[in-house]
């Protein structure tokens, strides 16, 4: 996609996420000048309050004949779990759920797997270029995880079960009763089981990771980031045109739509039935607990990560608006929970909710819109931004430059959801539709 003119290219990249970032980070690589268009602070990007997790293991995606049977148990309002439903908000779950039921069948699902498992094979060593590059290292801690049961019931079932399915790269084994015993000065008690996992990571801070790349970002002179509000992008004979809030119109050679739940419908002519999955989280003052790998507390189904002096505990699954108010009962929920794990809690509480995006094949949106020269989708990474954004954004590089990553990037068509507004982008590119 370089133009041929001789002139320096040219990027905007819509959204500054961690998946923003990579993908400006890797355009100035390649030699492009980037603006990084953001509406809102980073701690509104799904990536501030995440676990902090590099899920090299998750290489199954959400919508399978399994999640979709047992999501009844799995109710919130029927039996405490952490998945639940906007049910006053039925027009914005109802379309995606259709399409999420024909995502959830058997041959689909498989190949969701496979497409799954090829790039998170090729996560953590993205991950590693990329804190190396921005000469970052402490930002990543391979150091795996660890996912642990104290219920009374025994938990061995559910570890074999565990141990069967496919991790992709990452592998796991029993923790031995000495592994366990060492948990105690932590939790008070010793699990009942638990595993250790390899081949997973996590960063230092989730918060860390976005203003690290924000400053270096801000101090290379070919790259801008501006706080400012896009009111839509449109593909022209001439090329992307980024059109602001303030009637401002930026062109470009390449635009790179990043914006999470925010990219719905801001490409005219092209839009994906994303849906904010709200996850929640809590963070506290630990008082000087022992380091430790983030911990899966498999009985209730949340993460809790260490990050310096705070720990943070992490679950749910919402579907719902993303402006819909906050349900404080997930923040109770949590909060119960770390204190029944036994886990040291030495202040308050501070609480955050943010938006997932999440498209009803759990797989991201990566490439070239077709028919829209120039503007190339990069969302809908749902649990996995944070484990997939410096991959996403080597990935989206290379589609700006003519890379052959076509092959791996075919499962993430940004079109595969929309055939039949083929016909709204070819208006728009010839120029019905300009500015």
């Amino acid at each position: 996609m370089i133009p041929k003119s001789g002139h320096a290219p040219s990027a905007v990249v819509v959204g500054g996420g961690v998946v923003g970032l990579a993908c400006a980070l890797r355009l100035r690589d390649r030699g492009f000048t980037v603006r990084v268009l953001n509406d809102g602070t980073p701690r509104d990007a799904a990536s501030w309050g995440n676990a902090g997790h590099i899920a090299t293991e998750q290489v199954m995606p959400l919508a399978t004949p399994h999640m979709l049977l047992s999501a009844p148990r799995r109710m919130f309002a029927l039996t405490g779990g952490t998945l639940d439903i906007g049910w006053r908000y039925p027009g914005t779950w109802l379309p995606w759920c259709a399409r999420y039921l024909r995502a959830s069948m058997p041959a689909t699902a498989r190949r969701g797997q496979a497409a799954l498992r090829a790039v998170l094979a090729r996560s953590l060593p993205a991950w590693r270029r990329m804190v190396a590059d921005i000469h970052a290292d402490d930002l990543l801690l391979e150091h795996g995880h660890l996912m642990l049961w104290r219920g009374p019931a025994d938990p061995a079932p559910a570890m074999r079960s565990v141990l069967r399915a496919d991790m992709g790269s990452a592998t796991a084994r029993p923790m031995d009763a000495a592994e366990l015993d060492a948990l105690v000065p932590l939790l008070g008690h010793a699990p009942r089981g638990g595993l250790v996992f390899s081949g997973t990571a996590q960063v230092s801070s989730p918060g860390m990771v976005l203003e690290t790349l924000r400053q270096r970002l801000s101090a290379d002179e070919g790259c801008e980031l501006l706080d400012r509000r896009v009111a839509e992008v449109v593909s022209t004979p001439s090329g992307p045109v980024t059109r602001l809030a303030d009637g401002t119109c930026l062109a470009s050679d390449v635009v790179v739509m990043a914006a999470g739940v925010g990219t719905r419908g801001l490409v005219r002519g092209w839009t994906l039935p994303l849906i904010a999955e709200r996850g929640y989280s809590i963070e506290w003052d630990h008082g000087g607990a022992a380091t430790v790998p983030p911990m899966v507390f498999a009985d209730h189904s949340f993460i809790v990560s260490r990050f310096g002096d705070r720990m943070r505990a992490s679950t749910f699954v919402e579907f719902t608006r993303a402006d819909a108010p906050p349900d404080p009962r997930k923040w109770r929920y949590l909060e119960e929970r770390v204190r029944g794990a036994g886990l040291p809690v030495h202040s308050a509480f501070s609480r955050w909710v943010g938006c997932r995006p999440t498209l009803p094949d759990y797989l991201p949106a990566i490439g070239p819109i077709p028919g829209m020269p120039g503007v190339i989708a990069a969302c809908g990474h749902q649990h996995l931004g944070l484990t997939l954004a410096p991959l996403t954004g080597e990935l989206v590089a290379g589609v700006a430059v003519g890379a052959p990553v076509a092959d791996l990037l075919a499962p993430f068509r940004p079109d595969r959801f929309h055939p039949w507004m083929r016909a709204a982008i070819t208006r728009n590119i010839n120029g019905e539709n300009r500015p």
